[in-house]
């Protein structure tokens, strides 16, 4: 027997994003990323499904899914807003170079992942809108993930970021 996907109703669309929002809530991406899909199937051009979509994937990202990182990469390569695209391009990068480290991935090839990383969260901090710090703290997540990989010696340099500043990530400040 052929198994054959069904399509929802467009009227349906709304209802599914909740539940997708749901899912991953729950820790359970693939079902997020199932219902995304099906969105996508009856509202291609469904912003928030194409994000939830993303974020779906890299939630499931780690030593064994490496495929889903360019996935989730032109997904939000292709988000209309450009904070959006910045701050989820980042987000995605972010992710992926955290679970390489959790994959014991030498820090001299997870660092470019950061690096862009960072450099998609400057270009979200230029632009984003008012009272939004969420580039920010991505941003210092980040610097913290790397001092820490580098180990003690790195920490000491929260204190003192102009030896950060001085190093040669690609953003601008």
């Amino acid at each position: 027997m052929e198994y054959v996907l069904k399509r929802i109703l467009p009227s349906g669309v709304g209802a599914a994003l909740q539940k997708a929002d749901k899912y991953r809530e729950l820790g359970q991406p693939t079902e997020a990323e199932s219902i995304c899909r099906d969105v996508l199937a009856v509202d291609p051009g469904n912003q928030a499904a194409w994000r939830n979509l993303g974020l779906a994937l890299s939630d499931q990202f780690g030593a064994l899914r490496g495929g889903q990182f360019a996935e989730a990469e032109r997904i939000f390569a292709r988000l209309e807003d450009p904070y959006a695209r910045a701050f989820y391009s980042g987000l995605v990068c972010e992710r992926q170079a955290k679970a390489q480290l959790t994959a014991h991935t030498p820090l001299h090839s997870v660092r470019p992942l950061f690096e862009h990383a960072l450099a998609y969260y400057a270009e979200a901090e230029a632009i984003r809108p008012p009272g939004n710090d969420d580039p920010i703290l991505r941003w210092n997540s980040c610097v913290r993930a790397l001092q820490a990989a580098q180990g003690p010696a790195s920490a000491e340099r929260e204190d003192r970021p102009e030896e950060w500043e001085s190093d040669t990530v690609p953003h601008q400040r």
